[in-house]
Parts: C-alpha cells; sequence; structure tokens
C-alpha cells in the first residue's frame, strides 16, 4: 500500500508538498472573492462577512442587522470567483470558480445582529482537473481513514477544499486562570459586526473544556515571522493548563483579563462568552468582544490556503507568497 501511496502522490496533480501553505495576507494577490447568489445572480459580496466555523460539518455563518426585511433563505448557494461583480448581475459560464451549496440548521439573535448558521451540503471546484481531483479523493479514501485524524467522507474533502481557498486567519489563544494557562492555535473564528465574535474548537478537546470553563480568553493575530510556532502548538488542545513558563507568551498581558499573550502577536482582542452549542465534531463559542489594542503596526498577517487552491493559482501564472514549513 505504501507503493500505491507515493504513485497516488505523484500524478495528483499538486504542486506544492503540503497541504496547506501559509502566507501573510496583506501582499497576498488577486484572491477569490466570496459570493451569495440566487437564481444564478449575485445578491451580495460576503467575502469579508462570513464566518467559517467549522470543517466536519463544513460550517458557515452569516449574519445581518436584527429587524431587516431581508433574511437569508433555508437553503444557499455560494460562488467564489476572482472576478469582482456587482449585485444583480447574471454569472457567466467560466466566473464561478468554485461553487458552495448550504442549508440553514440553525438561527440566533444577539444585540444588533442575527447571526445565520449554514451546513455545507455539497461542493465543486474547477481547482484541479476531474483526474485529479478523483486520485485526490481515492487517496483521501485509502489512507486518511486512520487514528487521531478527521476523516473527511466523499464531497465534504471537497467542500473543505474550497472553504481553505480564501485565506483564513490563524490566531493564538490565551485561556486559563490563578496562573496556569493554554496557548493554542485557531482558523475556525471571526467577527461578527464589531461587538461580537465566534470561535469554534474541538468539541470534548481539553482547549474546549478550558474556555467553557475560564468564559474568558484572548485571541490574538499573528505576524507571519510565527508561521512555524503556531503550527507546532496545535498540541496543545489536549493539553492540560500549564505555568506561564511552558509557552512562547511575551511579557505583556491583555489590558482587561490580564492574560499573557504571545511572542509576534500583531493585535488581539479580549473576548467575554455568552454563549455555546455543539454542532457536529464541534462546538461553537459565542463571544462579546470587551477590548481591541493594536500591538504592532507592521502588516503582514499570518494566514493559509489549501494546495489545490494554491495549484491552481501557479497554474495560472498567478504570484504566490508562501512560507513552506
Amino acid at each position: 500500500m505504501k507503493l500505491v501511496r507515493i504513485l497516488l502522490n505523484r500524478i495528483n496533480g499538486l504542486y506544492f508538498p503540503r497541504e496547506y501553505l501559509c502566507l501573510a495576507n496583506e501582499t497576498f494577490e488577486q484572491p477569490l472573492l466570496v459570493y451569495l447568489t440566487d437564481n444564478n445572480k449575485i445578491l451580495k459580496d460576503i467575502t469579508q462577512t462570513h464566518v467559517f466555523a467549522g470543517y466536519h460539518p463544513l460550517i458557515f455563518i452569516l449574519q445581518s442587522a436584527t429587524g431587516r426585511a431581508m433574511e437569508f433563505q433555508d437553503n444557499i448557494d455560494v460562488i467564489l470567483s476572482p472576478v469582482a461583480m456587482q449585485p444583480n448581475v447574471s454569472l457567466g459560464e467560466k466566473d464561478a470558480t468554485a461553487s458552495l451549496r448550504l442549508k440553514l440548521f440553525r438561527k440566533h439573535t444577539e444585540g444588533d445582529r442575527t447571526l445565520f448558521f449554514y451546513e455545507g451540503i455539497y461542493g465543486q471546484h474547477h481547482f484541479l482537473s476531474p483526474f485529479h481531483q478523483y486520485i485526490i479523493d481515492l487517496n483521501n479514501q485509502l489512507f486518511n481513514k486512520k487514528t487521531g485524524n478527521i476523516f473527511l467522507p466523499g464531497n465534504l474533502y471537497r467542500q473543505v477544499q474550497i472553504a481553505y481557498s480564501i485565506p483564513r486567519i490563524i490566531s493564538l489563544v490565551t485561556t486559563g486562570h490563578a496562573k496556569l494557562y493554554n496557548l493554542f492555535p485557531s482558523d475556525l473564528h471571526g467577527p461578527i459586526g464589531d461587538q461580537y465574535y465566534i470561535v469554534s474548537l474541538r468539541q470534548g478537546g481539553k482547549a474546549s473544556q478550558q474556555v467553557e470553563s475560564s468564559g474568558k480568553i484572548v485571541i490574538s493575530t499573528l505576524h507571519t515571522d510565527a508561521f512555524k510556532k503556531a503550527y507546532s502548538l496545535g498540541k496543545n488542545h489536549m493539553q492540560e493548563l500549564k505555568p506561564e513558563e511552558n509557552f512562547p507568551f511575551a511579557k505583556t498581558t491583555s489590558a482587561i483579563f490580564h492574560l499573557p499573550l504571545p511572542n509576534h502577536a500583531l493585535n488581539y482582542r479580549e473576548l467575554d462568552l455568552i454563549a455555546s452549542f455543539d454542532y457536529g465534531i464541534h462546538k461553537l463559542f459565542l463571544f462579546k468582544i470587551v477590548s481591541m489594542k493594536v500591538m504592532l503596526e507592521e502588516k503582514s498577517t499570518l494566514v493559509h490556503i489549501h494546495n489545490t487552491y494554491a495549484t491552481w493559482r501557479y497554474n495560472k501564472g498567478l504570484p504566490g507568497n508562501y512560507l513552506l514549513r
């Protein structure tokens, strides 16, 4: 089977050796845009306003001002395109590089925001040829069902590839109390307007339990210099709270909670827990934003994208600023 895996990896069409590639968000040229569509027409650009909050199942969160007449439908279609388009424009045959079909599974109103939680139903993309997509799917089916790995069956793996074609911010979360802390990375998070914030963690993980117990966290956006360290801290999702010296903290604490901040933090938000619920393998946390502060003015925000999209960019001759681990 080892020889089979080697062969599949050689003919999968992927250009880069890693599944995810880190980069600086501000210098990433010509990214895809995300549009909500209806009957093959553009409704609105949701590139900056959606939150990607889950991969098993795929979870997108959309928002609207509470009381507005327009609400999102129970089933929606989202496309990703390199083309800038205005509302009510009809889609051309080649405008959509990728698309997702999603269904509503929950609504929640908090303050002046109504949140719409959607689960992925089906996704398709043109990042690779149908043959190469088949080879990648076969490799996933044969070799990714193993202990400790979250297996993404069938079309779900395709949906995740699409979700990660938008650069996702890798932040570090600080939690803890009584001089015992944890520090772990997250890329399933995002703001809801100016007052609220969503963070999604693995249900049943130590980190999730610690956040639930504490109710207060600091989430820090990182400089790209921290890209290797951020990945290495992934194991902390399943670690107990420890003294401060066990982590790469700077000699700085947050303004109100006085939680230690990581090295290379560009900015941070202090978040106070409002509510949480489980869905799929995830526990989704809704927080109130208590404070925000910029630590470094330099704009080099750490994000990552999936190899399938990075390969599509390479094949199109689009520039890449990738940091290879």
